[in-house]
């Protein structure tokens, strides 16, 4: 197995030349082509001696670099360059160019309120940073341990937290976890960023409620039941008399 190929890193709005090692002097007449990769993703950079959309205004090329005038985080990634010479000459190297954007302002989505016994989802969640940020929560401003048990106050709490995915999750949730909640977001590129504290409150089932709910569910249900028996025992709900269905009794004579 190979080694992976030399990363280059730095920040907008730098300019940036990636080299292409590939690059044999002593070929006839080569043909280069470059290629940018990101993730699963494969497109054309540099082919038949164009440059393609949308790098045309600012990348200048040349047999041995390519210079972008300026970068933006869309630019990370890897950037192949092949070289075909002659018959069956063909060699290729390859650059990982590692644009690096301080995080944002991350946003928090945490629960107001969560019922003790069950599983909470507390998540953080920021876009612009580059290389992707890792995330660290706090509660009542203390820092958060990876494991609640290394920690005499999040000791009563049970809690996983994955630093990558901004996730923190209860479960289950006990009333030790009631308080005041904030993430931070930090990829070692400028400042950390926090988001804006939001409390939470973890409280009992409300039985009485729920017992209350259904007293007065009953009640109207008991209403409506009496309303329709005495709605039939006053007649409303009788069709007008006419000629008697088969096998039915006819109408009484109305009194004189």
């Amino acid at each position: 197995r190979g080694s992976p190929p030399p990363a280059a890193s730095l920040s907008p709005p730098a300019a940036a030349d990636i080299p292409c090692a590939a690059f044999r002097s002593g070929w006839s007449s080569p043909r280069i082509e470059w290629k940018f990769q990101k993730g699963s993703s494969l497109v054309l950079f540099y082919y038949g001696g164009e440059l393609t959309e949308p790098y045309k205004n600012r990348v200048q090329f040349s047999p041995t670099t390519i210079r972008f005038s300026t970068v933006t985080r869309a630019d990370t990634g890897k950037y192949i360059c092949e070289v075909v010479g002659a018959g069956s000459q063909i060699a290729k190297s390859e650059v990982n160019l590692i644009v690096q954007v301080p995080p944002s302002k991350p946003l928090a989505h945490v629960p107001a309120s969560a019922t003790i016994g069950s599983r909470a989802v507390l998540r953080c969640a920021e876009t612009d940073g580059s290389p992707p940020p890792t995330f660290r929560w706090y509660r009542d401003g203390a820092l958060m341990p990876a494991d609640p048990k290394t920690s005499p106050t999040f000791r009563n709490s049970s809690y996983t937290l994955d630093a990558a995915t901004g996730e923190l999750i209860f479960e289950p949730l006990s009333g030790f976890d009631t308080g005041n909640y904030y993430c931070e977001a930090t990829n070692n590129v400028g400042t950390p960023q926090k988001s804006d504290v939001i409390r939470m409150e973890a409280s009992e089932v409300n039985v009485g409620g729920i017992v209350a709910a259904v007293v007065v569910l009953l009640m109207v249900l008991a209403l409506v039941a009496f309303g329709v028996w005495f709605a039939y025992s006053r007649g409303f709900f009788r069709s007008e008399c006419g000629p008697a269905p088969p096998l039915a009794p006819p109408c009484p004579p109305a009194p004189p």
